[in-house]
């Protein structure tokens, strides 16, 4: 064989390593964002959650650049999308905001572990016939993104019983999001080679601008704005399918102008 054919084979044999490589750097930052948690550095375990998206996005992109998508790369990343985005921050949202109501508040936990594992099987189930350009539920990135904004932004555990029942009703309704029929806008047809890309690009360097400035705050308000939209789509839908009724034959004919 030539070495010509050799080395695009060894290319190849390496390229596939990489995408698994960032999926195991995902799982290896859910894993410390627990342990930071169990030590009770809340401000330290949420920007892990954070960064662990980061790469849970790269890893997919990577696999389809390099044509190196495969079962076991998609099982492999279920399996770290469950620690990361459903055991870390069901276990910061019960440290950093349950203490006031330990027992509902484990209950709330373990269902937005449950959700988002629901979810994360019901997307590999359907991977193949939803539409690509939406998500089917709320992802769970942006739901533990939800969660870990929630606790970077506040300065102090919750202590008060009525700031923890809010807190509590959000990771509820967070979970029962994860396993809804709404639709959330995947941004996965983004082609950087139409003409609107270039204000999507301007868009993109200007939300990166307002996160170096005010990370804390503008990164909360895109978290609740992504998971705010599949509700406020679906309300806006059934607005405009409803709309006026239409006129009946008789009511038509009433409307026409008569002639002279």
């Amino acid at each position: 064989m030539s070495e010509a054919g050799v080395r695009p084979r060894r290319f190849r044999r390496g390229a596939a390593i990489l995408p698994s490589l960032f999926t195991t750097g995902n799982l290896f930052l859910g894993f410390w964002s627990i342990v930071k948690t169990l030590h009770g550095e809340y401000d330290e375990a949420a920007p892990l959650i954070g960064w662990a998206i980061v790469l849970d996005m790269l890893d997919g992109r990577i696999a389809r650049m390099t044509g190196t998508i495969s079962e076991f790369g998609g099982e492999l990343d279920s399996l770290a999308d469950v620690i990361s985005f459903g055991v870390a921050p069901a276990l910061l949202a019960y440290a950093f905001a349950f203490g006031p109501i330990p027992r509902v508040g484990w209950l709330a936990a373990f269902l937005f572990v449950t959700c988002g594992a629901l979810r994360l099987a019901r997307f590999n189930v359907q991977r193949q016939v939803t539409d690509g350009r939406f998500f089917v539920g709320l992802p769970i990135p942006a739901a533990a993104a939800s969660v870990a904004a929630w606790v970077l932004f506040l300065p102090q555990p919750l202590a008060d019983k009525g700031q923890a029942l809010m807190a509590l009703f959000l990771v509820v309704t967070l979970a029962f999001l994860m396993v809804s029929t709404l639709r959330y806008q995947s941004f996965k047809k983004f082609d950087l080679r139409s003409r609107q890309s270039y204000i999507m690009v301007l868009g993109i360097a200007l939300v990166l601008v307002l996160i170096a400035l005010h990370p804390k705050s503008v990164l909360l308000v895109m978290a609740s704005l992504y998971w705010l939209s599949g509700p406020t789509t679906y309300v806006l839908g059934l607005g405009r399918r409803r709309g006026p009724p239409p006129l009946t034959g008789g009511e038509a004919t009433s409307e026409l102008p008569r002639s002279a």
